[in-house]
């Protein structure tokens, strides 16, 4: 009789991956350039080696390891990285071996976040493949006794031109121990890239499918005790009393503990609650149904979004602090138009919520595997939280399956090496659905003013913008009353209009929950505000919003935001480096134009609608397809996306991000809204927090990539700003209804 049992889904995947069989994955990915823990084959046993760098170690093997500093979250980092550095070390992509780096201030910034592991990192990385190589060419002349400028590197050796003698870099390691490592080096020519720009299988993809890829949530410990931790629903409330008789009587149950209270600002310390610590995942849990809590919800007890939402129009409509201004925005014009958007709260909600495991050593120091995007910033709340010194903490990173800006806020890291410490046995903190989706650092909620001014020719002579929304900062400091710092360039101070009189102006709006940032922060917001009102305006002044886009954002020139009122950062580059490029976003929104064939007759019903944003450095442009049904509900028929990220270097990770920002732009634009009654967020999972479905899904995502050498720009936030937007307008064109508030799902759209 066959045998009947429950296996895991991890367990389903490893059997038919790999069934003689059965259900067979019909999926092949390239063995070359595995991680070591996920290599195929036997290998040759290295007994020594040497490291140019921190990011390049050389076996006597003939493997290079390459150490990616940067956190896997679906984007292909950990094989967008490794191509900078192998191209430029002029090593074969079959002889390398990834392996993920830990927490450590020596590989410098790791924070995967605002997109720029590749903007922030290109140079940095080509130097560490390129002064390696030269070590390699001047282990090479050193044992033939030869000029180093007469040897050359190439396939994974070393050639001397005038000999035609070759050494591979395995047999280099021996000579190239002990000398000197070589600071800088001069990089390729662009037209002899190997790798760069050349689309590259993500490496992780055999075990993303079959199951063997290890995330946050799958590190397990001997005599691990798993928590499950009840949160004061409202934020920054407090204990008043508990009663963990139930709980402890739950099978599996070992401990119940208070933990430490909420800090103001609440920065990314433990928030309070009660914890169950059980055997096992079943027992925690259950264990935390049975507690019985009262509580002081706080000074945010009272927090309720529709009456929120009043008072940031409120804010909104009333004049405020002017942190750009050039001309006279009040200057008289023949005609004038104005407009109110509104934009709720939102979660990152990764498809993995947040986890990690940790263990506090007999000597104090402690240990832990985590989902983090920030290790360095995990780290040091670790060590802050403990008391100790941070080099006495090892932060081990794992892949992490989403993170949108959640995971490089290390609360739940906090919670676990706190707790470990607590119980003296290895933790591990795994967030459910609804404690990610209440308990988070949400995006922020939004309330925008326009006011534009017309000549009779219609013609913009005046723009007024005033933008009002908690800050990200209240997170971090006390007294913060609204926008400020880095959030005024993410669609504020940068705006690409060619309006002679323009003024921008903040709004007061106060902080009730813990705001943080998700995928593109405040550009969602304001793309949606101004891309939405630009095409309003087309529509009042009778002419074709493709053609009106380009208008308004005028002849190719760059903007100097410095002399705004409040300073530009420019996502901390220079302007001379990466200026506000007008031509640049005015190409692509002609591309995407292009691909959507814009002007071509539609059935009836249906409507394009179109977008063009600048974040990150980049520019994107977005077209939608969209049509009305019957019942009035709304279909996303298509989508078309075109980039202009600079220099790329993986074109297949870039496509592949494109789409999920449509995706993630979507289910912004369509259902994505968090509410608030007596403090506490109602949505707690994706019945009341969807997610766009396959069957709302658009038929094509059309996806184009600039053809350009500018220094690299992001790419995993640009393409979500001009989605909603473009989708709204196509929405207009469609049906003739404007919609000023997201998500349409309100409006009896979805």
């Amino acid at each position: 009789m066959s045998e009947l049992r429950k296996i895991s889904r991890r367990e389903f995947m490893k059997r038919t991956g790999h069934a003689g069989g059965g259900l067979v994955f019909a999926l092949t990915f390239a063995s070359a350039c595995q991680p070591d823990e996920m290599a195929v084959g036997p290998a040759a046993k290295a007994t020594a080696s040497v490291a140019p760098n921190v990011y390049v170690n050389i076996r006597n093997d003939g493997i290079v390891e390459i150490y990616c500093h940067r956190s896997e979250m679906g984007q292909g980092i950990r094989t967008s990285l490794p191509q900078v550095i192998a191209d430029e070390l002029e090593a074969d992509w079959d002889k390398i071996e990834v392996i993920q780096a830990i927490g450590h201030e020596k590989y410098g910034d790791q924070n995967t976040d605002g997109s720029t592991s590749i903007r922030n990192h290109f140079d940095l990385l080509r130097n560490a493949g390129a002064t390696a190589r030269d070590m390699m060419i001047a282990a090479a002349a050193e044992m033939w006794a030869v000029p180093a400028d007469e040897c050359v590197a190439r396939g994974h050796a070393v050639h001397h031109e005038g000999s035609g003698k070759s050494a591979g870099y395995g047999e280099l390691v021996e000579t190239a121990d002990g000398m000197p490592q070589p600071e800088s080096a001069t990089f390729k020519a662009r037209e002899d890239y190997r790798y760069i720009g050349k689309p590259m299988d993500t490496i992780d993809g055999l075990a993303f499918t079959t199951g063997r890829a290890m995330y946050g949530t799958d590190t397990v410990l001997p005599n691990m005790l798993y928590a499950s931790i009840e949160r004061c629903p409202a934020f920054g409330g407090t204990v008043t009393s508990f009663d963990d008789a139930a709980a402890r009587a739950v099978a599996g149950v070992v401990d119940v503990i208070r933990m430490p209270e909420p800090t103001s600002p609440p920065l990314f310390n433990i928030q309070g609650g009660i914890a169950v610590l059980g055997s096992n995942t079943w027992s925690s849990t259950e264990g935390r149904k049975a507690l019985e809590i009262e509580w002081d919800r706080g000074v945010n007890a009272e927090h309720e979004s529709k009456a929120y939402r009043e008072g940031l129009v409120a804010s909104a409509s009333a004049p405020g602090t002017t942190v750009l201004a050039r001309g006279d925005a009040d200057t008289e014009t023949h005609s004038q138009f104005e407009a109110v958007y509104y934009t709720p709260y939102l979660a990152q909600a990764p498809m993995e919520p947040p986890a990690a495991t940790a263990v506090v050593n007999d000597d104090g120091s402690c240990e832990v595997w985590a989902s983090t995007q920030d290790p360095q910033t995990a780290r040091a709340t670790v060590a802050a939280t403990l008391g100790i010194d941070k080099e006495q903490v090892t932060m081990n990173v794992t892949l992490l399956g989403g993170g949108f800006g959640r995971k490089s806020k290390p609360d739940f890291i906090a919670e676990a090496a706190w707790l470990a410490r607590e119980t003296g046995r290895p933790v591990k903190v795994a967030w459910s659905r609804e404690d990610d989706i209440r308990h988070g650092y949400f995006h922020s909620v939004s309330a925008q003013y326009y006011r534009a001014g017309m000549d009779a020719d219609g013609t913009t002579q005046s723009w007024l913008q005033r933008s009002s929304f908690p800050s990200i900062f209240s997170t971090f400091a006390p007294d913060v009353n609204g926008p400020s710092g880095f959030e005024l360039d993410l669609g504020l101070l940068d705006a690409p209009w060619n309006v002679p009189n323009m003024r921008i102006e903040t709004c007061e709006a106060k902080a009730h929950l813990r705001i943080g940032w998700l995928r593109s922060v405040c550009n969602v917001f304001h793309a949606f505000g101004s891309c939405s009102f630009v095409d309003e305006l087309a529509h009042a002044k009778g002419k074709d919003p493709k053609e009106h886009l380009l208008e308004m954002i005028g002849p190719a020139r760059n903007i100097d935001p410095a002399d705004a009122d409040a300073k530009y950062t420019n996502y901390g580059h220079e302007l001379a480096k990466h200026p506000v490029a007008t031509g640049r976003l005015s190409a692509v929104a002609e591309k995407v134009a292009d691909m959507a064939e814009w002007g071509r007759e539609l059935p009836d019903g249906h409507g394009l609608g179109i977008a063009a944003h600048r974040s990150f450095l980049s520019y994107v442009a977005t077209v939608a397809e969209v049509s009305v049904d019957e019942q009035g509900k709304l279909i996303v028929h298509e989508l078309w996306i075109a980039i202009d990220a600079g220099t790329v270097v993986n074109p297949d990770r870039v496509h592949s991000q494109l789409e999920g920002a449509g995706i993630f732009g979507m289910s912004l634009a369509l259902h994505g809204e968090l509410t608030t009654k007596n403090g506490a967020v109602v949505e707690g999972n994706f019945d009341s927090y969807p997610m766009v479905r396959m069957s709302e899904a658009p038929a094509e995502i059309h996806t184009h990539i600039m053809e350009s050498d500018a220094p690299p720009g992001g790419v995993g936030e640009p393409g979500v700003p001009p989605v909603a937007p473009a989708i709204v307008n196509a929405y207009f064109a469609a049906s003739g209804k404007r919609l000023r508030e997201l998500p349409l799902r309100n409006a009896g759209l979805t």
